[in-house]
């Protein structure tokens, strides 16, 4: 008699934690050849705030300091590296020839050193003393948004995860991230190397399921600061942004071959960070200007 194998149970994370969907639902996402890749959560309305409770609670993620914070980065590095063989294989269960899935995920790893090494330097770069006609001093200075939603490209299953959601908790924001609804293997197993690592429960919070059915909820909850869109569907993109209008979020699309080395840059951590201005007085002592 031939074995029946047993398919793995793929669960979501939000808050740190590993629940199954509150609705009880799953899919199961077949490849190319169709072959069953897994039972995945088919999230629901109530999962996504439930995720946005939950990266709203962590939001303290902000007040650590730069260096603290690449070090995390790095240290989620380094635990993928040490799970490589088993993403290589999760790629190509979905469909990936051997020699595309080692340089996709040597590439993650390689992009989230990127993003660490850049912590406690964008602030200096993208901030700024600026000239000023009264006797103050004016400085801008670039701050998290908040909490970020992330709707994941169907493609680049890991890749293109990792170059959406790293600039986000780079700048110091908490997320919701939408994985992809086709392939979300290596979403869920990178839900388990940043529950390995020292990142702090609630800070990424990752969904699978229907894109359909979960890109409203986070599109128009009040609790969400902004939206990085990187996937390529026009008609789910202009209902986000219709509903993300209401509390006036920022609505950002990225959708590149994350694939190229050029499309990793300071720019992506801009797309989430607000510039703040502080006017600080000079006081006049004597004829002489002091800065306190």
């Amino acid at each position: 008699m031939s074995r029946l194998e047993i398919l793995k149970t793929y669960k979501i994370y939000i808050g740190g934690l590993f629940p199954r969907t509150e609705s009880g639902r799953y899919y199961v996402p077949k490849n190319g050849k169709n072959e069953p890749l897994g039972n995945l959560c088919l999230c629901s309305r109530k999962d996504v705030r439930n995720a946005v409770s939950a990266a709203r609670k962590a939001t303290g993620w902000a007040e650590r300091t730069a260096f603290n914070r690449g070090q995390i980065l790095y240290r989620i590095a380094e635990m993928l590296e040490g799970r490589k063989a088993q993403f290589v294989e999760e790629l190509k269960m979905q469909g990936t020839n051997q020699k595309a899935a080692e340089a996709e995920v040597n590439l993650a790893v390689d992009r989230i050193v990127y993003y660490a090494g850049w912590c406690d330097k964008y602030q200096q770069i993208l901030g700024s003393v600026n000239p000023v006609a009264s006797s103050h001093f004016n400085f801008s200075v670039p701050e998290a948004m908040g909490v970020v939603g992330v709707v994941c490209p169907e493609e680049y299953s890991l890749i293109g995860l990792v170059s959406l959601v790293l600039p986000v908790i780079c700048g110091g924001n908490t997320c919701v991230v939408l994985a992809s609804e086709s392939q979300p293997l290596c979403a869920v197993t990178f839900a388990e190397v940043l529950h390995a690592s020292d990142l702090p429960g609630g800070v990424i919070n990752i969904l699978t399921g229907s894109k359909k059915e979960m890109v409203a909820p986070i599109a128009s909850h009040m609790d969400v600061n902004a939206i990085i869109y990187g996937d390529d569907d026009e008609v789910q993109f202009k209902a986000l942004s219709i509903a993300a209008a209401d509390n006036v979020k920022r609505v950002s699309r990225l959708s590149k071959d994350w694939t190229k080395p050029e499309n990793q840059d300071l720019y992506q951590i801009a797309e989430t960070l607000e510039i703040k201005t502080t006017w600080h007085p000079i006081e006049n002592i004597g004829g002489a200007s002091s800065g306190y």
